[in-house]
């Protein structure tokens, strides 16, 4: 087999969170692959944790991806803070003579998102997986990241399938009595019920469990439901266009303007009956990132939400954006609109936990229980 069906042999699926399957996205001809070491979300620790103890596995699979693909730019790219993690590439990829590079970059939020990268990006904890597959490895094990209201905040290294109480019994155990989980990253992520959580379990795409309090922001978040997001859209909208000016596929150039999808719901009627709208249409090139809702909006609205919801009326409706321009161009104040990550912690009321260390390390073998 060669080294994309290896990797499809290998169950590898994207651990970003999208969960991509990782031999489709290596079909084509490419000019740079990127390893997105910039670890998006505030909170998450596995990545860095996989660059300073990985960073060898990461450099040989970029090299084997690089020489079976023909792509002649091999890069890293992380937070111009991340120190240790930088070195740590560096030095392997001189150890091993390797052509990749790392790219240090602003800490800003969503400083991962491909678009902003622009290339064929993979994350590294995905490179590490690919690694593994071409030494035969299959992707049934999950690095993630539990922090939060635990003991010990912790990078674990779980089989697929793990109960997510167990994660959290790995961590430490909660710090306290009352608490809810998000699965992933704090801006992005999914807030769980109280019953989800007795039988969630870990899958390929699992990148965090946040152990928050049940009062805080995520909390009251959640109990938002669809008819309330779009009343309040419709009533308390004041069209300041705070969240186009801050949405970052907006300020790339992208013709979303989350404003004037608001614009939209306050005008009334079904979503569905809309779609035939560029602007609603619009919302398909969303990455939810969360920036609109969480950062920008003084009303507490939920542009992200709402788009959300209009791009799964797309998809069941079987529409896909079709791009009108031949280039977008970003816009010139783009640098100055960049959200700090601390300050986007901070507004989604997790920037303590953004401090915590988070370096201990724990692999789990469910043989050992039993």
């Amino acid at each position: 087999m060669n080294l994309v069906e290896k990797i499809e042999a290998a169950g590898v699926v994207g651990c970003g969170g999208a969960g991509f399957p990782t031999h489709r996205k290596l079909s084509g001809s490419f000019e740079y692959l990127i390893a997105n070491g910039a670890e998006c979300e505030p909170l998450l620790r596995h990545d860095r944790w996989l660059m300073r103890n990985k960073a060898s596995e990461i450099v040989q699979a970029m090299d084997a991806i690089g020489a079976e693909l023909n792509i002649p730019n091999l890069v890293v790219a992380l937070k111009d803070h991340y120190h240790a993690e930088a070195e740590a590439i560096e030095a392997a990829a001189a150890k091993l003579g390797s052509k990749v590079r790392v790219h240090r970059m602003e800490s800003f939020y969503p400083a991962g998102d491909e678009q902003t990268m622009v290339a064929v990006v993979d994350n590294v904890a995905t490179l590490f997986a690919v690694y593994e597959a071409l030494q035969g490895i299959p992707f049934t094990k999950k690095y993630l990241t539990v922090t939060g209201e635990v003991n010990t905040p912790s990078v674990l290294h779980v089989p697929v399938g793990t109960p997510l109480l167990k994660c959290i019994e790995l961590a430490g155990g909660a710090k306290i009595a009352d608490y809810m989980v998000v699965t992933g990253g704090p801006m992005m992520g999914k807030p769980m019920s109280a019953e989800e959580l007795q039988t969630a379990t870990v899958t390929k795409t699992t990148g965090g469990i946040l152990v928050l309090p049940a009062d805080g922001y995520h909390a009251k978040a959640s109990q938002l439901n669809v008819k309330r997001m779009l009343n309040r859209a419709k009533s308390a909208c004041i069209q300041c266009t705070s969240c186009s000016q801050l949405c970052p596929r907006h300020m790339l150039g992208h013709p979303l303007q989350p404003h004037m999808i608001m614009r939209k719901m306050a005008m009334g009627g079904d979503p569905k009956e809309m779609l035939d709208d560029p602007i609603i249409r619009s919302a398909a090139l969303c990455c939810e990132c969360g920036i609109c809702e969480v950062y920008a909006c003084p009303m507490g609205l939920n542009p992200r939400k709402i788009n959300s919801l209009i791009k799964q009326d797309l998809r069941e409706a079987g529409i896909r954006y079709e791009r009108q321009q031949t280039s977008w161009k970003a816009n010139p104040e783009r640098e100055v609109r960049k959200a700090p990550t601390d300050k986007v912690a901070a507004r989604a009321g997790v920037y303590r936990y953004n401090k915590l260390e988070c370096s201990n390390f724990v692999e789990y073998d469910p043989q050992a229980d039993r």
